[in-house]
């Protein structure tokens, strides 16, 4: 099953791709949002041009585990994408994936001044992976 990982920011969005048997996850792009509508609309042309049937979007939640604003806000976005897209719709817990994609990217040796425009991706890729995991392990 071909999942689309999705990083939702405030100013950017981060994606990902999984191979179509689900089992690896690669970096897609990063979208720069304007709004909810418009970022929906663009995730959908990417996730049928791709031919996805699932999207797997970060939870933001607080280091206890809770839910605040941020994860309410990401909820919200990802009632929009299931409507944009009509595909089904996995949240995954997304604390910590951006210092993580940090670690990942300066490991691989991508220069300080080029990280920025990765990292989204990369948390987008790690919340896939961590997704396709779960999956295989039901």
């Amino acid at each position: 099953m071909k999942a689309l990982g999705i990083d939702f920011g405030e100013r950017r969005i981060g994606l990902a791709i999984s191979d179509p048997e689900g089992r690896t996850a690669v970096p897609l792009t990063t979208l720069n949002r304007r709004d909810d509508r418009h970022a929906a609309r663009d995730i959908a042309a990417i996730a049928e041009s791709e031919e996805v049937e699932l999207l797997v979007l970060g939870e933001p939640r607080r280091l206890d585990g809770s839910r605040g604003e941020a994860a309410e806000r990401a909820a919200r976005f990802g009632r929009k994408l299931v409507e944009a897209t009509g595909l089904p719709l996995e949240l995954v817990e997304e604390t910590l994936t951006s210092v993580e994609a940090s670690r990942r990217l300066e490991a691989a040796g991508v220069p300080a001044r080029r990280r920025a425009e990765r990292l989204d991706q990369v948390a987008a890729q790690i919340l896939l992976e961590e997704a396709l995991e779960r999956r295989r392990k039901a």
